[in-house]
């Protein structure tokens, strides 16, 4: 990083993948960052996240091994629940013109790499905060302990219920009227290990996706409101909507327990995203935009804010004024935010749960639809800022590398 003077003392609020993704590029950077985490210690929540070819080029970027996590994914295929196909994707094909592979990676095992290097001390768990403050030219976040932390910027990576959203006057997400009962299982035998399964119904959909090893991802799309009454028994509610749709269905639904929904269903929400934000404080991930898992770009949206926040703040140091890094924040969000909002609409068509809907799409042949979606993802994704990052790095790389 070019610059002289001490480094940006960055505070991150949230150790999940997006807060610790964003940690570790604005560290390789040589910025100096924290990061507070309100649970006791950095856990991953949930069963697997789709890494596609936008999301792993920034993990690339950030020096994250992926080699050998999840599972690699070269079919999508989506039928109706009577069998009916809609489309086949060649992910593969796909994969090699965005330049990087799809893969499906437990949570876990996406957040430990990103752990990987990553300096343990640099994370202060059991920190939940509640309060931002203004203090010349720095901004205080206090901690229900009583203790507090001061830096030149804050990034709010804390989710969904984002305390820093709050503070900043973002509005609230609203429910979609859907939720998804799911989880990871582990099977004895996978047939087709790289082909990701998706089933469309009249009032219902669901996804059979591979993990990597035995494990398989699966989830049950089924309404939801803010009267919904959690049943006693919910694994039978899910088997009489969702038996005889497939096979490979009905052996997940005989192999789930109740114990396996224990933490199901998860509402599906969508955040309004936030205008530009004001001073040295702004939103990444799902704090900025939650949006419905429809695209399977949730992941990859925060892989994405962390690559344009660390290119606005590249070249910064902790001489550079308050405004200076209030302007490099609000290009962040102004550069971010066409291209999220883009995403977060096309992953809230109401049509990816209606069978009848989508029976249209069977017309369109399964190349046009992929190349669809690859322009979609390319355009989406900041290519050129994308190529020049990679270039950039990979020529540091080579020259500390030289003898």
């Amino acid at each position: 990083m070019s610059g002289h003077g001490r480094p940006l003392r960055a505070l991150v609020v949230g150790a999940g993948v997006g807060g610790i993704a964003v940690a570790r590029g604005l560290s390789r950077d040589g910025h100096d960052v924290t990061v507070f985490e309100r649970r006791p210690e950095v856990r991953a929540a949930g069963g697997a996240v789709t890494i596609w070819s936008n999301g792993e080029t920034v993990l690339r970027q950030l020096g994250v091994d992926m080699d050998r996590a999840g599972q690699l994914l070269s079919t999508v295929r989506a039928v109706t629940a009577t069998g009916h196909p809609l489309a086949t994707l060649d992910v593969s094909a796909m994969a090699d013109r965005l330049g990087a592979p799809v893969r499906m990676v437990p949570r876990r095992v996406l957040l430990e790499r990103l752990l990987d290097g990553f300096p343990a001390d640099r994370i202060r768990c059991g920190a939940r905060a509640i309060a931002l403050a203004a203090t010349g030219d720095a901004v205080r976040v206090e901690f229900d302990d009583g203790s507090w932390a001061e830096g030149d910027l804050l990034i709010g990576a804390d989710g969904l219920h984002s305390m820093v959203r709050d503070s900043v006057g973002g509005r609230q997400a609203k429910p979609t009227g859907w939720c998804s009962w799911q989880g990871l299982i582990a099977l004895a035998e996978i047939a087709d290990r790289d082909t990701a399964l998706m089933v469309i119904g009249d009032r219902g959909n669901l996804g059979l996706w591979p993990a990597g090893g035995s494990e398989v991802q699966w989830w049950f799309d089924l309404p939801w409101s803010y009267d919904f009454v959690r049943p006693q028994r919910p694994i039978e509610t899910i088997r009489s909507h969702f038996a005889g749709w497939s096979e490979a269905v009905d052996r997940v639904l005989a192999a789930l327990t109740d114990d396996d929904l224990a933490h199901s269903p998860y509402p599906h929400f969508r955040h309004p995203i936030p205008p530009s934000g004001r001073g040295p404080v702004t939103l990444l991930g799902d704090a900025a935009h939650t949006m419905p898992p429809t695209l399977a770009q949730g992941t990859n949206q925060a892989l994405l804010d962390t690559m344009v926040l660390c290119k606005a703040l590249s070249g910064l140091r902790g001489s550079a004024s308050k405004g200076d890094v209030s302007s490099a924040l609000r290009w962040y969000e102004k550069t971010r935010r066409h291209k999220v909002m883009a995403v977060s609409r096309v992953a809230s068509l109401p049509v990816s749960h209606g069978e009848f809907v989508l029976r249209p799409a069977a017309l369109i042949p399964d190349r046009l639809q992929a190349r669809a979606l690859t322009m979609f993802l390319r355009w989406t994704s900041h290519p050129r800022m994308s190529a020049e990052i990679s270039r950039e790095l990979g020529a540091a790389t080579t020259s500390r590398s030289s003898p």
